[in-house]
This record gives C-alpha cells, sequence and structure tokens, in this order.
C-alpha cells in the first residue's frame, strides 16, 4: 500500500478588499491587486456606504428630507466610482464584485463568509460611514486580517516575525498565517515577557518554532526582555533587524459599551503601524 502524499501547504484562495472611489482606496487595492496575483486568488471587490445621520436641530436650517435625499444619492454615486475603479485596477486578476448600502465594517464581516483574507487600511481618511474600522473587522469577521501601514508598497513577506504569547489569540493567528509562513524565507517566532517568566516562554517559543519547522517553515525562535508596555517596541526592532514587513500576531480585545477595548499591546500595534500586520482574533 503506497505512503500517503504530504499534505500540501494552506493557500489563500479569495481576498476580500473594500473599495471606495478615493485614493486611500485605490492603494489599498493596488495592494490586493499584488497579493492576489502573488498568491493566485481570487479578489473579492466590496462597496460599501451609509448614509450618515444628521445631527440637525429646528433651528440649524436643514431640510431634512432633502440631504437625506442627497446624501443616499451621493453613496450610489459613490458606489459606481467604486466599481469603476475596482474593474480598472483588478483588470487582471480574477475578480468578483459586491455591493452594500451599510457600514463598512459590518459589511466585510458579513462577506467574510465567503473569503479566506480581508485586506484593510489601518488609518482610513474618511470616516467609518465611508471606510472600514480596522479593529471592528478583526473582532467581527473570524477571518485573518491583513492590515495595510499608511502609504504601504505591496507586501513582499519574505521575512516575517510572528508575535508570540500563550493564549488562543495567538494560536489561532499562527495558523491563519501558515499560508505566508510557508512562503517566507525566514520566519522568527518572538515572545516577550518578564525575567520571571523567561524560562516558561522560551520553552513556548521551542514548541511553536519546532511545529513550523515540522510543517516546512524556515522558523527560529527568540525571547527577548521587556515590560508589556515594550512588547511592540520589541517586535519593532526585531523586525526592523530581520528586516521583515510582516507581523503576525494574535487581536485581543472584547466589546464594551458597544466599543472595542483592546489590550495595550493590540491597540499600539493598531495605531502605530510601522509594517503590515496579520491579525486574528
Amino acid at each position: 500500500m503506497p505512503a500517503p502524499s504530504k499534505a500540501s501547504p494552506p493557500a489563500i484562495g479569495s481576498i476580500l478588499v473594500h473599495v471606495g472611489p478615493g485614493e486611500d482606496s485605490a492603494s489599498r487595492l493596488r495592494v490586493s491587486v499584488a497579493l492576489a496575483e502573488e498568491l493566485d486568488a481570487r479578489l473579492i471587490g466590496l462597496g460599501a456606504e451609509m448614509v450618515e445621520p444628521l445631527l440637525a436641530t429646528p433651528y440649524s436650517g436643514v431640510n431634512t428630507a432633502e440631504w437625506v435625499t442627497a446624501m443616499a444619492q451621493q453613496v450610489e454615486t459613490d458606489l459606481i466610482a467604486a466599481r469603476t475603479s475596482f474593474d480598472h485596477l483588478a483588470a487582471r486578476v480574477e475578480r468578483e464584485w459586491r455591493e452594500a448600502r451599510d457600514m463598512p465594517a459590518h459589511a466585510l464581516a458579513l462577506v467574510a463568509r465567503a473569503c479566506d483574507l480581508i485586506v484593510v487600511s489601518a488609518h482610513p481618511s474618511t470616516n467609518y460611514f465611508h471606510a472600514a474600522d480596522p479593529a471592528e473587522v478583526v473582532m467581527r469577521s473570524a477571518r485573518p486580517v491583513l492590515v495595510m501601514p499608511d502609504s504601504a508598497e505591496p507586501l513582499s513577506g519574505k521575512r516575517i516575525v510572528v508575535a508570540w504569547k500563550d493564549a488562543r489569540e495567538a494560536r489561532r493567528a499562527l495558523a491563519d498565517a501558515l499560508p505566508f509562513l510557508h512562503r517566507a524565507e525566514e520566519v522568527l517566532v518572538m515572545g516577550v515577557c518578564g525575567k520571571d517568566q523567561q524560562g516558561a516562554v522560551q520553552a513556548q517559543v521551542d514548541d511553536v518554532t519546532a511545529y513550523l519547522v515540522g510543517r516546512g517553515v524556515a522558523a527560529r525562535g527568540q525571547v527577548s526582555l521587556a515590560a508589556e508596555a515594550g512588547v511592540v517596541g520589541e517586535l519593532n526592532k526585531a523586525a526592523e533587524a530581520l528586516g521583515a514587513d510582516l507581523i503576525v500576531a494574535g487581536a485581543y480585545g472584547q466589546s464594551r459599551l458597544r466599543e472595542w477595548v483592546f489590550g495595550g499591546v493590540t491597540r499600539t500595534l493598531l495605531d502605530e503601524p510601522g509594517r503590515y500586520l496579520l491579525l486574528s482574533h
């Protein structure tokens, strides 16, 4: 009886990106197209906007009905422009277009069932009625989210830093990142902790590194000593030394009073992304 063949590395078959009419969106779309080409993936473009609520008073002089009509027309105009941009910039890849008159983050979370990866901008240039809140997408979509830093070049992914913490979110991020880790030339699994935890964290990092090497990933481990407030600095320092343009991390947070409350490391990564982030919750 023949031996079973080795399983193929995991693949990303479809990528989802929110598309708007502006240059901020065009930059995100160009990055997504390049990634779809590199991974031989289908690209799903989602046009999604919502009419902003009008904060008017009886003394503002605003005709509410006329204002709502005008804003609804603007949404339709924006969606047409977004579709035109998508068809032009994504012409060379397999693609699909979808639309929603909804908050972009909510619409992305719903369409996430059809994709393997979502691409968002770290700092959208407009408000969340017209652009996706990256934090909400990460927390609601149950998909890995690639967060693009400002003015980013296309993702190389040749060298990657994996931020390790012994928690469910980090394990999820590690599994979600496997398609990228398999393609990388060098992967650094990094734990950051206080001196009293060094031995335990080193053992965890060794386990994760051995697991990745067993999956055919060119991985090595490192443990750095720092307080929690210094974790992101250590990750960025290691990424700079390695020449990595991607950090993989778990996203830690919870919903409280309709807002997402994050741990310090997750919030700092989202607020100050020096490079691409692959986040999973």
